[in-house]
C-alpha cells in the first residue's frame, strides 16, 4: 500500500454558497493525473463565483468542452487510487470526493484523510514540516489548479519521508 495526494478545485468555496467539484487531481510516485468534471445535472443551480474562476482559471466553457461526466471521472479515479491511502491538505476535499461519488451513483469506497493525520503519525516536528514546505514551494511553483496542488502535497510528503526519523513508514510494503 502506498500514498496518493489528492486535490479538488470547486465552483466556489462553501462560505460563498453551495459548491461542486470542477477538477480533481492525484499525485503519487508515478506523477500527476487530473480531470476536469462536467457539472452533474443536480449541480446546475449551485453556486459559481467569479473569484473562484479567477483563482483556478477554469471556466464553464472549459468544463463543457474538456470536462468528463462525474461517473467517468470517479471510475477512473477509483482505479488510479485503488489500495492506496488518499491524503489531502484540506478537509473540503473529502466533501467534494463524496459529492463526486454521489453524482456518479457510487458508494464512497475510499477515504480521503487530512495530511495532518499522517504528520502526527510519523512524528513530524514543526521544523520538519517547514523544511518540507519550503522544498515543495521551490519545486511546485504553479498553484490553484488541482494538478499542481496535488503535486505540491506529494512533494511535501515525499520530502518528509526523507527527513523525518520515521516511527511509522509512509509507505507500507505490499
Amino acid at each position: 500500500m502506498g500514498l496518493v495526494a489528492i486535490d479538488f478545485e470547486a465552483s466556489c468555496l462553501p462560505r460563498h454558497g453551495r459548491s461542486f467539484p470542477i477538477e480533481v487531481a492525484i499525485c503519487g510516485p508515478e506523477g500527476v493525473r487530473s480531470w476536469l468534471i462536467t457539472p452533474h445535472a443536480d449541480w446546475r443551480e449551485w453556486d459559481w463565483t467569479d473569484e473562484a474562476a479567477r483563482l483556478h482559471r477554469i471556466t464553464r466553457a472549459d468544463l463543457a468542452s474538456e470536462g468528463q461526466a462525474p461517473a467517468i471521472v470517479f471510475a477512473v479515479l477509483m482505479r488510479a487510487i485503488a489500495g492506496r491511502r488518499v491524503l489531502a491538505d484540506s478537509h473540503l476535499d473529502a466533501d467534494w470526493f463524496a459529492l463526486l461519488a454521489q453524482a456518479a451513483g457510487s458508494p464512497v469506497r475510499a477515504r480521503v484523510e487530512h495530511a495532518g493525520l499522517l504528520l502526527d503519525e510519523i512524528g513530524a516536528s514543526a521544523a520538519h514540516i517547514d523544511t518540507a514546505r519550503r522544498f515543495a514551494d521551490r519545486h511546485c511553483h504553479a498553484r490553484h489548479r488541482a494538478g499542481p496542488d496535488a503535486r505540491w502535497l506529494w512533494c511535501l510528503l515525499a520530502r518528509l519521508e526523507l527527513i523525518v526519523p520515521i516511527r511509522t513508514p509512509l509507505r507500507k510494503a505490499a
